[in-house]
């Protein structure tokens, strides 16, 4: 289909994942003076189409990261229903190109072909992929339509231009949204991930919780009082369940979950941390959600919340919990916390708990709680 915006005229087709394939250059932009790491004869299919990738001083485009193609080579190997490549890639000629319309649809016809490949100027990672995927799994690949947008007959300069443009007006989606899409998403998200991501869904709405509505969901400004950021609470809690590399122990919390709720998303898991901010809540009286203090600020509950991974470490504290889920199996081991509310104090809180930054202030006050565990 031919399209013509003001002066401008460009064309979108519909490619063969194979013919898209023969019809592109993979490029890199390359300096003279940087040297070339020595070839290695035990790598990847990855990184071995990566280094064979034609590098060029005048090239606009980015070396191809051997980490974002093994994920898009992974997608489409693990995709099943839903589509590989919806977006198209983006393609550039200097050639003038000869489209011949038909007689009953003028912007529909045919469209000839450059002499030499195309030159791509964005969805390279992803044609990559489709190049690997094709080699790995051909019957699949041959199924694969590709949509492509073709700029022809201009100046090659006008292709580095729609390449800066491109890469450099991204809208990144926060962390904390993207914790929020979690459950809609099937692409690298392990079910630790989702457990994580509805464990904070739960702390924000449920009318049981402490935090309800003081977890900032979206990353955005809010009007209302938020205490700490969707993505910062999410990142503590899969920290607990995370699987570890290796022989490393699973982590104590892991294997009680594993043990008694999995990874399913409609039982009590939840519980375990709405009663233990509620015995929190309880130890600390007024100071909570108080103003003047920094108890229920992002860095003390993130604290809290690797408190609760200890405390959950304690076979004594697990078996209670099981004959009664409530706030009383840790009420009574954190009732000391109250004798130090007063280094919580808006005042002198960064003196109280000195640190480099944030996330050595997260360790020195957890340190500081456990102290005051009673055993």
């Amino acid at each position: 289909m031919r399209v013509r915006q003001k002066d401008a005229t460009f064309y979108l087709v519909c490619y063969r994942g194979e013919d898209i394939l023969r019809r592109v250059k993979f490029l890199s932009r390359h300096y003279t003076d940087a040297g070339e790491a020595p070839a290695r004869t035990d790598e990847e299919d990855v990184a071995s189409f990566i280094r064979g990738v034609e590098k060029s001083d005048g090239a606009f485009q980015r070396g191809l990261v051997r980490r974002k193609v093994k994920a898009i080579l992974n997608f489409y190997e693990t995709a099943s229903a839903q589509p590989l490549i919806p977006g198209p890639v983006l393609l550039f000629t200097p050639e003038n190109l000869d489209f011949r319309p038909f007689r009953d649809s003028p912007a529909a016809g045919n469209l000839s072909e450059p002499e030499k490949p195309f030159i791509i100027i964005d969805g390279q990672h992803r044609l990559a992929g489709l190049e690997l995927f094709a080699k790995k799994h051909p019957e699949d690949a041959a199924t694969v339509d590709v949509p492509a947008i073709i700029f022809d007959g201009r100046q090659e300069d006008f292709a580095a231009e729609m390449f800066v443009i491109i890469n450099s007006t991204h809208t990144r989606i926060n962390k904390s949204h993207l914790v929020d899409l979690m459950e809609k998403v099937t692409f690298e998200v392990t079910p630790e991930k989702r457990w994580a991501a509805w464990v904070v869904k739960s702390l924000y709405e449920d009318q049981s919780s402490p935090l309800r509505y003081r977890i900032n969901r979206l990353g955005g400004r809010s009007r209302e009082d938020k205490w700490i950021m969707q993505s910062e609470l999410f990142n503590e809690i899969y920290r607990l369940v995370a699987p570890r590399k290796g022989d490393e122990d699973p982590g104590s919390l892991r294997r009680f979950m594993l043990d008694h709720y999995s990874w399913d998303r409609r039982g009590q898991a939840p519980a375990l941390f709405f009663e233990f901010f509620r015995a929190a809540q309880k130890a600390m009286g007024d100071i909570w959600g108080n103003r003047n203090y920094q108890f229920t600020s992002s860095v003390t509950i993130k604290a809290l919340v690797r408190v609760l991974g200890e405390l959950m470490a304690d076979e004594a504290v697990r078996k209670e919990w099981l004959g009664d889920p409530s706030h009383k199996v840790f009420g009574g081991r954190i009732a000391q916390w109250k004798d130090i509310a007063h280094l919580f104090k808006k005042d002198g809180f960064y003196q109280n708990f000195a640190a480099k930054g944030q996330l050595e202030r997260v360790r020195v006050i957890k340190l500081e709680l456990m102290r005051r565990v009673a055993k």
